[in-house]
């Protein structure tokens, strides 16, 4: 876990990676449960017997399942001291560059891009790149806005 004691000291590391999470492994439980929580049952994601003839040999995690999983990596990796919020505030950007295969191991990397005062605090962009461990591209690169409140 990275430590910051202020926003400010976060700030200051404004074009730099900030962190790299440790690895966590997509289950099959995981994507069916994501599946019955957004209503979306296609088979590439829960019929494993369908999805080993499938194009993948196995079955995928949803696109957006991986891209949720940003917030997780985000609390588990990253702390600010000091300040009152912070809040997801959107996205700019996502692509999902690469499937990510039931059993796969993934981690983030968060780079921040920028930071914007607003009042009471700050603005901060992030690129978020979710690594699958052995694969050449990454699962998914997002630009995410979080406003932290002082």
């Amino acid at each position: 876990m990275k430590t910051f004691d202020t926003l400010a000291q976060l700030v200051a590391c404004v074009g730099q990676e900030i962190v790299v999470s440790d690895w966590i492994t997509i289950t099959q439980q995981q994507i069916d449960q994501f599946a019955a929580a957004t209503g979306d049952p296609q088979w590439i994601h829960v019929d494993v017997e369908r999805a080993k003839k499938g194009p993948f040999g196995t079955t995928i995690a949803h696109g957006f399942l991986t891209l949720s999983l940003i917030a997780g990596f985000s609390l588990r990796s990253l702390k600010v001291s000091n300040v009152h919020m912070g809040i997801n505030y959107g996205l700019n950007r996502v692509r999902f560059m690469s499937p990510v295969p039931v059993g796969s191991r993934l981690r983030s990397r968060m780079a921040l891009q920028a930071a914007t005062p607003i009042e009471g605090g700050q603005q901060l962009t992030w690129k978020i790149t979710l690594e699958c461990e052995g694969r050449n591209k990454p699962a998914c690169v997002a630009e995410q806005l979080v406003r932290y409140s002082v």
